[in-house]
C-alpha cells in the first residue's frame, strides 16, 4: 500500500470503566464501518485519542482492528507520542503486526526544524519496510522545508495534512512528485471537496466514524465533473460538524456514536463528556439538520 486512498475513518477508540479500550465495542464498531464505502482505517490518531493511552493500550487497538479487518482493506497506525522512545517501539510494532503503513504528527515541544527532522528520520527507520506517513497539523515549524529536507528518506510516501490551506496543501504534494510513492490524504472534514480538487487522493476524519458514506459519495461527484452537488453535500455535513463542534466535539462524537448504536463510553481527558441536558439538545438540533440520512448513506 502506498496511497491513503478513498474515505478513511480516524477511527475512535472506544473505553472501558477501567480506562482501557473496549475491544469488544471496537470490534463492532469496525464491522459496521466495513459495510460502508470506505478506503480503510486510520488507528490510534488523534480521533482515536493515542496520544493519551498507554503504549500496551494502543498496540491491543490496531492488533484487533487488524485482526477484525482480515485483510479486507489496508489500515495504517498512527505511532506519535510524547515520549520518541514510545513512538519508535509502536512503528515496530506496526510493522511486526501486519500493519499497511503508519504515521505521525510532530510531538508537541519540537519547536526547531533540526529536532523534528531527526525525530522524523529516526522514526521512519524504526519500520523501514513499511509506508512512513507524516501527520501534519498544527505544525510548529515551516513544512514545506522540512518535507523537502526528508524526501530522501526510503518509505515516505507522502502524509495526511489536517488543515484548510489548500495553497499549502498543494506545495506540499508537488514537492514530492517524481517519488515511486507519494500522496496527500486530506485531514480536515470540511475541506474534502476543495482538497480533492487541489489533489488529494483520499480523506482521513473524524466524521467519518459515523458518514463515511456522504464522504465516499463527495469524492465520487467531485471525479464525475459534478462539484455544485459535491459541494452541496459537504455544505450538509458541515452543519452537522459545525453543531458538534459548538458542544465540544471530542465529547459530542461519543454521543453521535451511542445515539448510532455504538456505545463507545466516554472521552478520555482533556476531551469532556457530555451532559444528558446537551446531550439532548445537541441530539434534536443534529437531527434536524439531517444525522440520521447522512449517516445512513
Amino acid at each position: 500500500m502506498t496511497h491513503l486512498q478513498g474515505a478513511w475513518p480516524a477511527l475512535m477508540t472506544p473505553h472501558a470503566l477501567d480506562g482501557g479500550p473496549n475491544l469488544t465495542a471496537l470490534r463492532a464498531l469496525v464491522r459496521h464501518l466495513l459495510t460502508k464505502e470506505i478506503g480503510g482505517f486510520y488507528v490510534n490518531g488523534t480521533t482515536g485519542e493515542g496520544v493519551f493511552m498507554s503504549v500496551a493500550g494502543r498496540e491491543q487497538v490496531l492488533e484487533t482492528v487488524l485482526d477484525e479487518v482480515a485483510g479486507r482493506v489496508p489500515v495504517v497506525s498512527h505511532v506519535g507520542a510524547m515520549a520518541a522512545g514510545d513512538a519508535f517501539r509502536l512503528a515496530g510494532h506496526a510493522a511486526t503486526c501486519g500493519a499497511d503503513g503508519f504515521a505521525s504528527i510532530i510531538p508537541p515541544l519540537y519547536n526547531s526544524p533540526g529536532a523534528v527532522e531527526a525525530y522524523y528520520r529516526q522514526l521512519a527507520a524504526a519500520a523501514p519496510d513499511l509506508p512512513f506517513f507524516m501527520y501534519i497539523i498544527n505544525a510548529s515549524v515551516p513544512i514545506l522545508p522540512l518535507v523537502e529536507a526528508l524526501l530522501d528518506i526510503p518509505n515516505l510516501a507522502g502524509g495526511k495534512y489536517t488543515g484548510p490551506n489548500m495553497f499549502e496543501f498543494r506545495r506540499v504534494l508537488d514537492a514530492g512528485v517524481g517519488r515511486d510513492a507519494w500522496s496527500l490524504s486530506s485531514g480536515m472534514d470540511e475541506m474534502c471537496v476543495a482538497a480533492v480538487l487541489a489533489g488529494s487522493v483520499g480523506n482521513i476524519g473524524s466524521t467519518l466514524n459515523f458518514m463515511p458514506g456522504a464522504y465516499a459519495r463527495m469524492r465520487s461527484l467531485v471525479v464525475e465533473g459534478r462539484t455544485k452537488e459535491a459541494m452541496q453535500l459537504q455544505l450538509r455535513a458541515n452543519r452537522v460538524t459545525a453543531i458538534m463542534i459548538d458542544h465540544g466535539f471530542g465529547g459530542a462524537l461519543y454521543t453521535v456514536m451511542k445515539h448510532l448504536g455504538i456505545d463507545a463510553g466516554r472521552p478520555r481527558l482533556p476531551n469532556l463528556e457530555q451532559n444528558a441536558a446537551d446531550a439532548a439538545t445537541m441530539l434534536r438540533t443534529l437531527q434536524q439538520a439531517g444525522l440520521d440520512d447522512l449517516a445512513a448513506m
